[in-house]
């Protein structure tokens, strides 16, 4: 075997990474030894130690991301096998992959799962994956070989998203790479929910599997007590499919789905019907910003979950400022003492700046937003204890009341 390129890093930018920090951030290098786009490389400490080895991208904030922390493991089919049995076993372990309630979730969350640069959603029997590096793009052979050899799937499809093979310099592909050809939609279940997505549909892999476990903790708020108790009426805002909207109305909820994206209303409202839910949900095309304006406090439970404000650290500040202001909104349109679920999928906003912009808009709203819990993204999206920038996802579920 040929001798690995090299990735020396600076003084003072060791200790992370020998924490358990998978990325080697461009300001840290000192200089590389002969690597080239895609390589697998290793990374030396100052003093020529050696820190683990990964894959180069040249150009990137990120030129390396560790797989490994010794010398000896080859990095081939055999080892993404391995990592993959790990990832199927620790999915086990929380009873993801042992029955029928729940067989759509996260199978491999790239550093959360030691294998950066691959996502991996399972929808039943069909795997979606997604190449975010330019040497995990190179080895995508031995990924798909050892996914069919872990899995058995149906299918696999490539869901890479365009704007990151155009950063890591590839070209993504696109539907079926392996197994049936003639597959058009996802087909799952979460929680005894039965989903039918189509390919064309643009978010993610198809579904916002991290949110699994607060949909399941805003369908017990939303579920109406007392004999004569009327059913609460329940807004998700920036609602995709509807996933939360689901989760309310079965719990006995009026829903109403507001998303910009005609599509998304479509496979929503379809999968509202095939569940026996129709009758309780309405979508509706729109700017959710202007249905928690025009609600004048009409909800019992508000759920708002945007897209993405922060992509980068660069964002954060104008970002804080627009998650303020749907807190506000938000707010409004929840009733006095009703519920407000305010999400944040920015890895740059932490809870602490969440927290914050959700006391400037309640304050702007003239009410008091008080705390009864927190969510993160579910457990089949693992965080390494030494990678805070993981965890991405949070979620405050406030009681909206007067001053």
């Amino acid at each position: 075997m040929k001798a690995l390129a090299t990735v020396r890093l600076k003084p003072g930018h060791v200790q992370p990474i020998w924490a358990g920090h998978p990325w080697v951030y461009a300001q840290a290098i000192e200089r590389t030894d002969g690597a080239t786009r895609g390589d697998e490389v290793k990374v030396l400490d100052p003093r020529g130690n050696f820190l683990g080895r990964g894959f180069y991208s040249a150009g990137s904030a990120i030129p390396v991301r560790l797989l490994v922390r010794d010398e000896k493991t080859p990095i081939d089919t055999s080892f993404f096998r391995a990592r993959l049995e790990r990832a199927v076993a620790a999915r086990a372990m929380l009873g993801l992959g042992t029955g029928d309630e729940t067989t759509g979730y996260r199978l491999v969350h790239a550093e959360g799962d030691l294998l950066p640069g691959l996502i991996v959603d399972r929808f039943g029997d069909v795997l979606a994956v997604q190449f975010l590096t330019f040497g995990m793009k190179e080895r995508e052979a031995m990924v798909l070989e050892a996914l069919g050899q872990v899995m058995s799937p149906r299918a696999i499809v490539d869901r890479t998203p365009s704007t990151s093979a155009k950063a890591e310099h590839f070209v993504p592909a696109t539907g079926v790479v392996r197994g049936a050809a003639d597959l058009h939609r996802f087909e799952f279940s979460e929680r005894g929910l039965h989903w039918s997505i189509p390919f064309e549909i643009g978010q993610k892999t198809g579904y916002y599997f991290d949110q699994r476990e607060l949909r399941g903790r805003v369908e017990a708020l939303a579920r109406s007590t007392g004999v004569d108790a009327k059913p609460k009426r329940v807004l998700d805002a920036y609602s995709y499919v509807g996933a939360f909207g689901l989760a309310a109305a079965r719990a006995g909820a009026e829903v109403t789905c507001v998303d910009e994206s005609a599509l998304a209303m479509e496979v929503g409202a379809e999968n509202a019907r095939a569940n026996g839910l129709a009758d309780r949900m309405r979508f509706e095309r729109g700017d959710a910003r202007r249905a928690m304006q025009d609600a004048h406090g009409a909800y019992d439970l508000t759920i708002v979950d945007p897209p993405r404000l922060a992509p980068t650290r660069s964002a954060r500040e104008q970002a804080l400022v627009m998650y303020s202001k749907l807190a506000e909104i938000g707010c409004r349109a929840t009733k006095p003492g009703g519920l407000l679920v305010l999400c944040s999928c920015s890895a740059a906003v932490d809870l602490s700046a969440l927290t914050r912009a959700l006391a400037t808009g309640a304050v702007r709203a003239n009410v008091s937003a008080l705390v009864v819990d927190r969510a993160f993204q579910g457990g089949d999206h693992p965080v390494p204890a030494a990678f805070g920038e993981g965890l991405y996802l949070k979620a405050l579920v406030a009681r909206i009341e007067p001053r």
